[in-house]
């Protein structure tokens, strides 16, 4: 049986509490899947604030964000659909249309009737929704490079990018 032993960094952690404290009740389990993926969560969760921080000054929040930079990775003219989007970013219609009430209101996208499908809409990012999400994805991505060097090194986190990705890639 593998135990969670911690490797280069802090000594011993929330998570080795947690894996001591099952491994001291079930000494069968082996606890290092919990420890990979409870600081995937918690680091994931810990980023979101810091994320969420870096778009505040841009009126908006990761959600909102999303929307944005989805159409903006879309390419010009920087359209799709409302389906297209909520496919991309895994919500349901109702709260896809929400953030769309908002961010058109905000004048940071505009949706217009579809011209190949009477009954589509296609949702098109402004010119000052494109300038507000270059800023916002380049104060996010500051707050992820400095957490990332913070503790590794480039060739770490060239690794654990691409231990993530094989992993990612076996469970999705």
């Amino acid at each position: 049986m593998e135990t969670n032993t911690p490797g280069p960094g802090p000594a011993h952690d929330a998570v080795d509490a947690i894996a001591d404290q099952w491994a001291a009740v079930r000494p069968d389990l082996d606890t290092v899947p919990m420890a990979v993926f409870g600081r995937i969560y918690r680091l994931a969760n810990a980023m979101r604030g810091r994320v969420d921080m870096a778009y505040a000054p841009y009126g908006m929040a990761l959600g909102e964000f999303d929307v944005l930079a989805t159409l903006r990775r879309s390419g010009e003219p920087y359209t799709l659909s409302p389906r297209e989007l909520t496919a991309t970013l895994m919500i349901t219609t109702g709260g896809m249309t929400g953030r769309l009430d908002k961010l058109e209101k905000a004048g940071l996208l505009r949706r217009s009737p579809d011209p190949n499908d009477r009954r589509g809409l296609r949702v098109t990012l402004s010119e000052r929704g494109r300038e507000l999400v270059d800023r916002a994805v380049a104060a996010g991505l500051e707050q992820q490079r400095t957490a990332l060097e913070s503790a590794l090194d480039a060739g770490e986190q060239e690794q654990l990018a691409g231990l993530l990705r094989k992993l990612l890639a076996t469970t999705a």
